[in-house]
């Protein structure tokens, strides 16, 4: 009997061992995704905090301290976090719903894509926006030609509500798309972008040798009080448009990463106290991408 007892004492005490080990692991497992949740949260705050600082920067009228909308990084610290915010007036993109065939095809064609192709690609987004049921010359894409393709839809011939529907436009790819995105908008409503603001691919679409003017610009500071160089003017001073494409890396000093992406509109919010109204707004934490308030671009 007192064997039989002694091994059941040391089999209770085997399990009690076992639970307690159990309940330790589960805490020390809930503790640490305690610690990512909190860790994403302060680097989501600090990047959201890199947005609402560059909004600010660039109300201001002091060129020195004035943050400008053309492209180029500025570095930021925010409550132990480094921030990086890049800042784009979108009137220094291509607005798809405005521009020309010539102007569609250089900006495809800048992002590496050959001409033939880029010329059907480009008359496919203008027979997409466009109310007639007339092909362009360069190919294009009206109703027949989905219908050809074994697509279930046709032209919308109608403008562009998002850059997102490029990738329904007859030709696009998914590469093209990715290359074309970030230079293009809906939001300008102009037929030829601002060149103060341009990308390299933009300026190139515009005629200019692009590279030169952007490593051009982007070698002027500002915040030095020198003027840009030699016949730097013309490609430094632009009308701001109110508009912009924010993107906000934020990075905790453990490590841990946030990125917030938006397009935001000065002024026009129905929320009381707002300063600006979404138009595009995209974050994530560390690869993890959550999407809200449509259209993405």
């Amino acid at each position: 009997m007192r064997g039989a007892a002694l091994l059941l004492v040391l089999w209770l005490v085997a399990l009690l061992t076992a639970l307690v080990g159990g309940f330790a692991l589960v805490a020390r497992v809930e503790h640490l995704q305690g610690r990512v949740l909190v860790g994403g949260i302060e680097a989501g705050t600090a990047a959201r905090a890199g947005l609402e600082y560059a909004l600010m920067r660039l109300a201001i009228t002091e060129p020195r301290r004035q943050w400008r909308p053309d492209g180029r990084a500025y570095d930021w610290a925010f409550d132990g976090a480094d921030v990086e915010v890049a800042i784009i007036d979108e009137n220094g993109k291509v607005d798809i719903n405005q521009a020309d065939m010539t102007l569609l095809t250089g900006l495809i064609r800048a992002v590496g894509v050959e001409a033939a192709q880029a010329g059907r690609i480009a008359a496919a987004i203008v027979d997409w926006r466009d109310p007639d049921p007339l092909t362009q010359p360069a190919g294009g894409g009206e109703d027949p030609d989905y219908a050809a393709a074994g697509l279930p839809y046709g032209a919308k011939d109608a403008e562009f509500e998002s850059i997102a529907e490029l990738e329904q436009v007859l030709g696009m790819t998914p590469e093209v798309y990715a290359s074309l995105a970030p230079h293009v908008t809906v939001y300008s409503g102009r037929s030829r972008p601002e060149p103060a603001f341009a990308s390299a691919e933009v300026l190139t679409a515009l005629g200019l040798d692009g590279e030169r003017v952007d490593a051009q610009r982007r070698q002027w500071d500002p915040s030095s009080g020198q003027p840009p160089g030699p016949g730097g003017e013309a490609w430094l001073n632009g009308s701001p448009s109110g508009t912009y494409s924010i993107r906000s890396r934020a990075r905790l000093p453990d490590g841990r990463r946030a990125e917030l992406r938006a397009t935001v509109r000065i002024g026009g919010s129905t929320i009381p106290g707002a300063a600006y109204t979404p138009l595009r707004w995209e974050e994530g934490v560390s690869g993890g991408w959550s999407q809200d308030d449509e259209p993405l671009r």
